[in-house]
């Protein structure tokens, strides 16, 4: 792709486009917007924009050459047990990552959605809502909230989008997709241990997708807006769900009933409430029961299809 003359559509820079919801997003979005993916190294053409946000001078050579009109900075450290390990990455990533990309939103003009998460709160209430007060109990918690707060001050147009679990399959080894994970373990015969002690109210990739077009595509919305299905299952239950649903062997789903040594904290509860994304978006939240079948039945077009 030219990063010539600016074209008819307005230019979307997706951060981590080759991650795993990355992909969806730049299918989703590219009726609106002329997509550029932004990713640390260049591969093939799945890479438009090469941007490290760890480094600043990255940074402002990747919006010079792209000059978009509005960001999504998708790239974070999300593995909360390597967060845990490695507090430096984490923050390095996540913090100062996500304020190097908030500093040059503010000097292009450019409009950014950041991804933030649940892990933000504590998980020891049933619900919370875009008011709660931040109280992390992990590393990649901590980094995440310290973030929201960066870009709000840097950035006080922009959007942050807090999400408890994204499920959805891009077909292609090398992402962070779950049900891919899960799915590639059965196939090998593994046993999947899930926990029974924590719930999330999930989104499928599409849907999340869909909710960040229609939120970049009025200026109005700014702030924190909560994303997720309308209800919350135990891992356990999802995990039960989505093997049922390919015909896994109950077998190889395992309740985990205490967790694994040297796991990360993570909250109980990450039921984060959806009022407000259903009033400020077309698209409305999804049950957990639509969001698994919306899930395995929708691969990222762009993406390498495989069987189960």
């Amino acid at each position: 792709m030219s990063l010539g003359a600016r074209g008819a559509l307005p230019r979307l820079l997706v951060v981590g486009a080759r991650g795993f919801l990355g992909t969806f997003l730049a299918e989703r979005a590219s009726s609106l917007y002329e997509v550029l993916r932004g990713d640390r190294s260049r591969e093939g053409d799945e890479t438009d924009v090469v941007i490290d946000i760890t480094d600043p001078a990255s940074v402002k050579k990747a919006f010079t050459e792209s000059r978009p009109n509005a960001v999504v900075l998708l790239a974070a450290v999300s593995d909360i047990d390597r967060c845990e390990r490695n507090r430096q990455l984490a923050v390095d990533v996540n913090l100062y990552g996500a304020e190097h990309v908030a500093n040059a939103c503010e000097r292009a003009g450019a409009k950014l959605l950041f991804t933030s998460t649940g892990a933000v709160f504590d998980g020891l209430k049933h619900g919370y809502s875009e008011e709660d007060e931040v109280s992390p109990i992990s590393v990649y918690g901590e980094t995440k909230a310290n973030a929201e707060a960066v870009v709000k001050a840097l950035v006080p147009s922009a959007i942050i989008a807090r999400v408890s679990l994204v499920l959805g399959r891009t077909g292609k080894p090398g992402t962070n997709s779950l049900v891919d994970s899960m799915i590639r373990r059965w196939a090998a015969g593994e046993t999947l241990s899930a926990s029974v002690l924590e719930s999330r109210n999930p989104i499928d990739a599409s849907t999340l997708s869909q909710w960040f077009v229609e939120l970049l595509s009025d200026d109005r919305n700014s702030g924190i807006v909560h994303t997720g299905s309308t209800d919350s299952m135990t891992r356990f239950r999802l995990a039960t769900a989505i093997a049922y649903r390919l015909k896994i062997s109950p077998e190889l789903v395992k309740d985990e009933l205490q967790p694994a040594p040297g796991r990360a904290p993570r909250g109980a509860d990450h039921l984060l409430l959806t009022d407000k994304i259903s009033r400020i978006c077309t698209t409305q939240p999804p049950s957990c029961d639509e969001v698994i079948e919306r899930s395995l039945n929708e691969v990222a077009e762009g993406s390498l299809r495989t069987g189960v």
